[in-house]
């Protein structure tokens, strides 16, 4: 989706369509000269990563290029949200001790779409797999899905960036691995460490790129995050225009489990839409069911909630009421004597026991939302949903939990941590959560020489080469490294 310039606000969704045709139309074109100078002049940017060493590159100048021609109108929507997004994401950052300039990775993530959903169930601004996400201490699961929380998902995401900054000792090689697996480039490193040694700092993530080992889209990915960056500090040099939206702030207040939404805006007398755009986390239209949450509201608001709240009539503060199944009464017919859909009703019970007949098992409990809850419930793919891509047979991966040590794992599986060791390319013993471990089957090793069979004389020689392992390791976040550039579901979702 596009929008000209100059628009007041960003549209709700960024199809792939837009992303798959303003990322790769530019292949056919020639390369771009140099962005930038690499002298600085007065009042010139200056970024906290670096930019001005790797400006000059040809995939780098090739996507400001992109970002500020063909993809313009996409860019100056992802720039819009950045000013909504951008001063708590930065400040998050910096907060962890990472540079705030990290914010344009997640600008080439998901556009800073709260609801981003790839193909991939990548999910968010950071695009977080669901595994990958609980792993960093996220909750992913029907009722919440905090990959959609802006605020938790960037405090998640630098949590995992320092881990890579720290286990690679480069930023740019721990932004392609946050994209195509710390396994990956841990064996790249291992497998090129002698045409590699004395490359030092972010000059490594060049010179392995340089390989072709890596994934063309995580080849890509830095430049792509300079790119974005160089455009991004300097709009008007590049004739892009970008419109202010109000800061992403809040307020919190407690709410009781099972409160809807829009409860919580009445007490208030704001509008629901205001209240659920600050809880993007909260999938149903209403907090969980059980325990008490915290809940966004517009700053100022919180100071006498509690008392308004309580003022509201006792069935305005219950967002479902129990109904339990007779024999023969489907989802359907529940459904349509509440002035629900089928859909509509399930986002409600996701464990509904049915018959072979499609009827409803009787004697259960279905819970039936209130028909202003479900207004500001979001109709989203199953959050515990991954899709991964196929992978090469005889290979068994291991995803690494919070907490599990080499020794663990190797224990587990039968094998030495020396073997793991070799079959990840790894030289320390540090993991991360949410990243994946060839456990068994072939390390990624170079292509062996091709070995000659021999036939009889009469016939010509025949040659059996050895096939190159295609192991890899998926995306520390435990995201599909070839994922597809990110999506907005079309029925809002992801991230």
């Amino acid at each position: 989706m596009t929008r000209a310039a100059g628009t007041a606000s960003a549209p709700d969704s960024v199809s792939a369509a837009d992303v798959t045709r303003e990322t790769t139309r530019m292949f056919a074109g020639e390369a771009p000269p140099p962005a930038t100078d690499t002298m600085e002049a007065p009042g010139a940017p200056v970024w906290d990563i670096d930019v001005r060493s790797y400006e000059t590159r040809k995939r780098v100048g090739e996507y400001v290029e992109i970002f500020s021609g063909r993809a313009k109108n996409i860019f100056e929507v992802a720039l819009q949200r950045q000013t909504r997004y951008g001063p708590m994401i930065r400040e998050r950052l910096r907060r962890t001790g990472l540079p705030e300039d990290l914010t344009y990775l997640a600008l080439v993530e998901s556009w800073f779409n709260p609801h981003a959903y790839s193909r991939a169930a990548a999910v968010g601004i950071w695009q977080f797999m669901a595994g990958t996400a609980r792993g960093m201490g996220l909750r992913v699961d029907w009722w919440v899905d905090e990959r959609r929380d802006p605020v938790r998902s960037t405090e998640a995401a630098a949590r995992l960036l320092l881990g890579l900054r720290d286990q690679f000792g480069s930023l740019y090689l721990a932004a392609a691995a946050y994209n195509g697996g710390s396994g990956r480039v841990s064996r790249g490193l291992a497998r090129y460490a002698s045409d590699l040694d004395g490359v030092e700092g972010d000059d490594r993530f060049f010179a392995l790129a340089e390989k072709s080992y890596l994934r063309p889209e995580t080849r890509d990915y830095v430049p792509k995050i300079i790119g974005a960056a160089l455009v991004g500090e300097e709009p008007a040099r590049y004739n892009v225009r970008v419109d202010s939206l109000p800061p992403y702030a809040y307020d919190s207040v407690r709410a009781p489990g099972g409160t809807p939404l829009v409860a919580v805006a009445n007490a208030l007398t704001i509008g629901g839409d205001v209240v659920s755009e600050l809880n993007p986390h909260l999938l149903r239209g209403m907090t969980p069911l059980g325990d008490s949450m915290w809940v966004r509201v517009p700053t100022g608001l919180a100071g006498d909630f509690a008392d308004r709240f309580s003022a509201l009539d006792e069935s305005e503060r219950r967002a479902v009421e129990r109904v339990v199944t007779k024999k023969g009464q489907t989802m359907a017919s529940i459904a349509k004597k509440h002035g629900l859909t089928s859909k509509q009703l399930a986002w409600y019970n996701p464990k509904a026991a049915r018959l072979k007949s499609g009827a409803l098992r009787a004697g259960q409990t279905i819970l039936v939302p209130r028909r202003d809850v479900v207004t500001l419930a979001r109709d989203v793919p199953n959050p515990s949903v991954e899709r991964y891509p196929s992978r090469s047979s005889g290979v068994r991966r291991h995803k690494v939990t919070s907490g599990q040590t080499l020794g663990a794992i190797a224990k587990r599986y039968g094998t030495s941590v020396a073997t793991l060791k070799r079959l990840n390319g790894m030289k320390g013993d540090k993991l991360l959560a949410g990243q994946m471990l060839v456990v068994s089957g072939r390390a990624a090793t170079p292509k062996a020489k091709p070995k000659t069979v021999a036939k009889p004389s009469t016939k010509p020689k025949a040659t059996t080469s050895a096939k190159k392992s295609t192991t890899t390791g998926a995306k520390t976040s435990a995201k599909s490294s070839a994922k597809p550039k990110p999506k907005t579901s079309a029925k809002p979702t992801a991230r």
